[in-house]
Order: C-alpha cells, then structure tokens, then sequence
C-alpha cells in the first residue's frame, strides 16, 4: 500500500480519483492547490507517490512539483500528470520532470496500473508513450 496525495482543482475528479485509488489500497491524501499540497506535506510527512493537474490556479503542477522534490528526502518523489492538457509540449515538459503524463479522460485501470509500477520502483521516468 502507498501514500498517494492527489492535487486538483476539481474537486469531483479529486474525490473520484481518490475513490478509486483506496478501493486498490493506497491510503490517500486531496488537495485542492498548490499550496494546500504544500501545508498537508509540512503538516503529516511526505506521500510516496503524487497525482498532479498540470493547469491549476496559483501554483501549476509543472511548478508544484519541483516545489515538493525540492524538500528534504522528496527529490525522488514519483509523480503522474492527471491532465485535460494534451498539447504536446506539456507533455513533453511532464516527461522532462520525470513524471508519467496521462491526459484526461483517463483510464482508471491505467492509473492504477501505473502507480503500481511507479510504487515498485519498475520505472523512475516515464517510457516514452506514456
């Protein structure tokens, strides 16, 4: 089981996201921005693996994420775009990050089927075609 927080602005997709991935076993923490994220992490410890909106208000993802990596003992923190962005240089600048890009609509078994794989460590970056 991991500790998965799962930042969106939406809180429909947040909380169908979150269902899903407890029904699979992962404990799970939400946030709504940026900041948010930020303060769940001061305040309870690092996630063992991050879901991220690319477009969000305040803080994006793109700049979230090297946000949380840069906190001691989260510089290898796995991460996924959850986005309705499908341009090709956000993908690109996802897969730069090392995160695996997944655009919406998703698939939930693919969510869950690469988490599982980002959990066990079977990828640090993203392959291309993700």
């Amino acid at each position: 089981m991991s500790r998965i927080m799962v930042v969106d602005d939406d809180p429909n997709l947040r909380e169908l996201v979150a269902i899903r991935l407890q029904k699979a076993g992962h404990k799970v923490l939400t946030a709504g921005s940026a900041g948010e994220a930020l303060a769940i992490v001061d305040q309870r410890g690092a996630p063992d693996l991050v879901v991220l909106d690319v477009l969000m208000p305040g803080m994006t993802g793109f700049e979230l994420l090297p946000a949380l990596r840069s906190i001691d003992g989260m510089q290898e923190l796995p991460a996924i775009f959850l986005s309705g962005r499908v341009e090709e240089h956000h993908i690109r600048a996802g897969r730069a990050m090392g995160a695996v890009y997944l655009t919406k609509p998703f698939s939930a078994n693919a969510l869950t089927k690469t988490i599982a794989k980002l959990s066990q460590r079977e990828v640090a970056v993203a392959p291309a075609g993700w």
